[in-house]
């Protein structure tokens, strides 16, 4: 009996599920939390990060991490359906392509810093050997009706309708040991030796705010909605609603236990510091907006948070910084870099070792156990996170991840402003109404008019402001700039976010009713 096309996709599209979820399997059985599927994820971000960046981040935002396991999942399929077909007649096309399969899983996961070698072996050949044999019996099973016949071996023309109900059911079998399979993978993985260990951090007390060099301004913050105006960002943001934008496909998982930070490169006394350590160090507290360079004109990508941490500078003179030293380097135990002059760690702004956001240690999507946190810096030249090393070096001497991908090696954030509220192209009745954004505020071709600013703890973060309008029916358009301290105001051309950040006044229209 002749395996037909569709058969033999399904069969191809099943098996390559089986591998994938074989590989899962016996990298948790091992406790290693970086998967074949997520070293090859990696693999694919470091290689293509530059050029896909915006890209997948105007696709699927905070979810982009997420959307390239599925499409992995979805190609790998895709593949094995090709195999199956290939496969109909040249059996040796499943064990090739399937061994393909698994040396690129291999590869991937041996240019992994976060991988167990072992393991990735163990889970490249066991994935690969489920991968053929599942194969190998589902086209077996649509030729002969049974998985254990062979063509040669058939003596009697099998039942094309049992052969095809045996084949779906071999199929529908092996497509929920898949399932099964990923569900004994979550399970097993459960709840990391960091997460445990995060749970028993206590975090020592801290100096008073201001201490890194921070210039405090009157007036403190400290409830989430000050204002009292639906819809308005929180001055502070919440660990869970802070974004999150890195190259890390899986959250390493750092156990605190096994941790230290080295201080490198050109200084002269090098040291390294346990996480224990870390702790008994003084600690500061600073409120600090950060902002990824993604980030669009009236984009979200950008927040602020309360940061614990020791002082970077603390640790540099520690160290002892050579003449010459013109760049820091922040390395993550994911192999990620980020550089930035060195002179920027001592000019006042805050800079941190931090260990705690928001009144509790970092949590683990955004570094635990230790980050840097840099002011007046976008975080892909400043803030790594799960650090583990700080090495100071020459600018000219080393590139940070981002700048041989096309991005400006210097980072300073720019100033910009949003409107909260009103959203664009939302109603809203007429009459006084308040637009949440920055310092000056243009309805339609209207003059521009000063907001009222609010409160902040220190210059190193956002500035919530309001403005009252008078609002008349009809569709208005509604602007905002803002000027900084130096008395530059943000230019009114767009520009996109490579490769050092966004520029353009943020414009919302609004529909006020009649009523």
């Amino acid at each position: 009996m002749s395996i037909s096309r569709g058969q033999a996709r399904v069969a191809g599209m099943v098996a390559a599920l089986v591998a994938l979820a074989t590989g899962e399997l016996l990298s948790a059985f091992a406790g290693n939390d970086q998967s074949l599927i997520a070293s090859v994820g990696t693999s694919f971000i470091n290689r293509f990060a530059g050029s896909l960046k915006d890209i997948a981040i105007s696709l699927f935002g905070t979810s982009d991490k997420a959307a390239l396991v599925v499409g992995i999942v979805v190609i790998s399929a895709l593949i094995g359906g090709a195999l199956g077909v290939a496969s109909r007649e040249r059996p040796v096309v499943a064990t090739i392509g399937f061994s393909v399969f698994g040396l690129i899983g291999l590869a991937a996961g041996f240019v992994d810093p976060q991988t167990n070698k072992v393991v990735v072996t163990i889970a490249a050949v066991g994935a690969t050997a489920a991968g053929i044999v599942t194969l190998r019996v589902l086209l077996r099973v649509a030729a002969t009706g049974s998985p254990m016949a062979t063509r040669r071996t058939v003596t009697t023309a099998p039942d094309p309708e049992a052969s095809r109900r045996a084949f779906f059911g071999w199929a529908g079998g092996a497509a929920l040991l898949a399932v099964g399979a990923g569900a004994v993978t979550r399970a097993l993985g459960g709840r990391s030796r960091a997460e445990v260990a995060r749970d028993a951090v206590r975090l020592p007390s801290v100096a008073p705010a201001g201490a890194t060099g921070a210039t405090a301004v009157p007036g403190t913050i400290v409830e989430e909605a000050p204002l009292g105006i639906a819809g308005l960002t929180p001055y502070y943001m919440s660990n869970a609603g802070f974004y999150r934008i890195d190259t890390a496909l899986v959250v390493p998982q750092v156990d605190p236990a096994d941790w230290t930070l080295s201080i490198t490169g050109m200084v002269d006394r090098p040291f390294q510091l346990t996480f224990a350590e870390l702790l008994a160090l003084p600690q500061v507290e600073e409120a600090v907006t950060l902002s990824c360079v993604s980030n669009e004109v009236g984009g979200e990508l950008v927040g602020n948070a309360r940061w614990q941490g020791v002082p970077l500078q603390a640790l540099l003179d520690r160290a002892g910084v050579q003449p010459g030293a013109t760049q820091l380097v922040g390395k993550s135990v994911d192999g990620f870099t980020a550089g930035f002059p060195t002179e920027l760690a001592g000019d006042g702004r805050t800079a941190l070792v931090a260990v705690g956001m928001n009144g509790e240690p970092l949590p683990i999507p955004h570094g635990f156990p230790a980050r840097l946190v840099v002011s007046g810096l976008y975080g892909y030249v400043s803030a790594t996170k799960w650090l583990s090393e700080i090495r100071l070096t020459t600018w000219e001497d080393f590139n940070g991840y981002w700048v041989p991908r096309g991005w400006a090696k210097k980072g300073p954030v720019k100033t910009q402003s949003r409107i909260d509220v009103p959203r664009a192209g939302t109603a809203i009745p007429a009459g006084p109404n308040t637009g949440i954004a920055r310092v000056e505020v243009q309805v339609d071709d209207g003059p521009w008019r000063e907001a009222q600013l609010h409160d902040v703890v220190s210059n190193n973060t956002w500035v919530q402001w309001e403005l009252d309008w008078s609002a008349t029916p009809g569709e208005h358009r509604v602007q905002v700039r803002a000027t900084d301290t130096t008395g530059t105001t943000q230019t009114d051309a767009r520009t996109p976010v490579a490769p050092d950040g966004a520029t353009g006044w943020h414009q919302v229209t609004v529909s006020v009713d009649a009523t």
